[in-house]
């Protein structure tokens, strides 16, 4: 009789470098997306009567909506990316992908979660990421709370 087959081992999680490597790389993508949704603002502040040498005043509540829109603009490529393959542009060369903890697909509201969670981690001046240090399972905060994994394909 031969001996019971050992379960599968998960994947390991990703390390923390590579996880900031390929936030580097995703940067560049959603800050292509920022000079679109920028430009609209300009061009619609310029037909609203503004003269076109005049900037949006700070801390008013366009640039509040304008900040916004950037935020939106860049959850929808992550949220939208990591749901049709588990990767963003940024992720692929690195070889991470995104999944729920039990290993399926996140639900949308699940990818939001994270996204709003990975936001306030980086505003935090990276202390999400930099618990990944310390975690048994080298999962982020935002990770940990959202119950998502990245892993290494």
């Amino acid at each position: 009789m031969s001996p019971p087959a050992a379960a599968p081992t998960p994947r390991p999680s990703a390390l923390l470098l590579r996880r900031l490597a390929a936030l580097f790389y995703d940067l560049w993508p959603v800050l292509a997306l920022w000079m679109l949704v920028s430009a609209l603002f300009t061009v619609g502040y310029t037909l609203a009567g503004h003269a076109s040498r005049d900037n949006i005043h700070p801390f008013s509540a366009l640039q509040w909506l304008l900040w916004l829109s950037c935020w939106l603009v860049a959850g929808l490529y992550a949220t939208e990316s990591w749901r049709r393959g588990g990767q963003t542009l940024g992720m692929r060369p690195w070889r991470l992908r995104l999944q729920a903890a039990d290993g399926q697909a996140p639900s949308r509201a699940l990818l939001w979660k994270r996204y709003a969670l990975g936001t306030l981690s980086l505003l935090l001046a990276g202390v999400g990421f930099i618990w990944a240090l310390f975690d048994r399972e080298r999962l982020t905060l935002h990770d940990r709370l959202s119950g998502t994994r990245l892993t290494k394909l």
